[in-house]
Order: structure tokens, then C-alpha cells, then sequence
């Protein structure tokens, strides 16, 4: 079996680089006084103790005293009130609903579907005005092309000559 010819070394290692007094108990430390004892939030700045008297002047209360009552004058009927909004308010709107068995199982119509309730609104069939604004400006970018391709073809077109000049030429 193979043996390391440090091995001897690596034993007796730990032994040598220890010192006497890393195992001899815990360090001599000088001990707290009592009166350093550790204490709620310690490192937060503490505020100054507030002052009844300032200068020789009394300060005025921050809060008013306890049988302080301000003086109410609102007095309202709310139940005259109230019968006069319902007795001019406009009635509710009966909801529709569909009966589906003998027995009177009924369910509403609004948010099932089956009313037609985009067909009442003021704008219902009006198309919008973005859709027409695009349609103008494509038509508009169609004519512009259009009569671009119309120079092009002409300033390559053939000129018509008179016959005089053809004449002329051929002569």
C-alpha cells in the first residue's frame, strides 16, 4: 500500500502552529457596568423635551380642552328630503327577461344577448370618422399616384408632328 512520505508532517502540523492561549478559556475582557446596559433603539436621535413655557410666555394648547363642543346649527330633514327625490325622480325601467319553463324559470335577456341594445344607441350604423378620414386620404394618395403616372407617360410619349414637319422630314 502507497504512503506518503509527508504524512508524518501533515500529523504533528496542527500541533505546532497552535498557540497556548487559543484553548485556555475565553478572552480577559473588561466587563460592562451595569449601568451600560443595552437599550431600545440606541443609534436613533432623540428628540428635545417639549417646553410648557417658552420665554416666559405660555404657549397655547395644541388640542382644545375636552368639553370643548362646536356649535351646530345644520338641522335638516332628510325624510322630506328624500320624498321629494323619489316623487320627482324618474320611475326604474322595467328589465327584460324571457320565461323558459312551466314553471316561470325566467332569466334576463340584457346580459345574455339576446337583446338588442347596440341598435338604439345615437351612433348605431354611423361610421366612424377615422375609417373616413383613411378612405379620403387613400383616394386622395391614389389620384396623387395616378397623375404622377400620367407625367411620366407623357413626357415619354411620342411627339405628334404636323404635316408640314412631316413632309419636311421625309423629304
Amino acid at each position: 500500500r502507497y504512503m506518503s512520505k509527508v504524512r508524518e508532517l501533515g500529523k504533528h502540523e496542527p500541533e505546532k502552529n497552535k498557540s497556548q492561549w487559543k484553548t485556555m478559556g475565553p478572552a480577559k475582557v473588561a466587563v460592562p457596568s451595569p449601568n451600560d446596559f443595552l437599550q431600545k433603539r440606541p443609534k436613533e436621535p432623540k428628540l428635545a423635551p417639549k417646553k410648557k413655557e417658552q420665554d416666559g410666555k405660555r404657549l397655547l394648547p395644541l388640542l382644545p380642552p375636552r368639553t370643548y363642543h362646536p356649535v351646530i346649527h345644520i338641522k335638516k330633514n332628510f325624510i322630506s328630503k328624500n320624498a321629494i327625490a323619489v316623487i320627482k325622480g324618474e320611475p326604474k325601467k322595467p328589465q327584460h327577461f324571457c320565461v323558459d319553463t312551466r314553471q316561470g324559470d325566467k332569466y334576463l335577456l340584457e346580459p345574455s344577448g339576446l337583446f338588442p341594445k347596440y341598435i338604439k344607441k345615437k351612433n348605431y350604423g354611423v361610421i366612424p370618422k377615422c375609417v373616413t378620414r383613411r378612405k379620403e386620404e387613400m383616394k386622395r394618395e391614389e389620384e396623387e399616384y395616378q397623375a404622377r403616372v400620367l407625367e411620366q407617360l407623357k413626357k415619354r410619349a411620342m411627339k405628334a408632328l404636323s404635316e408640314e414637319e412631316r413632309t419636311n422630314i421625309l423629304k
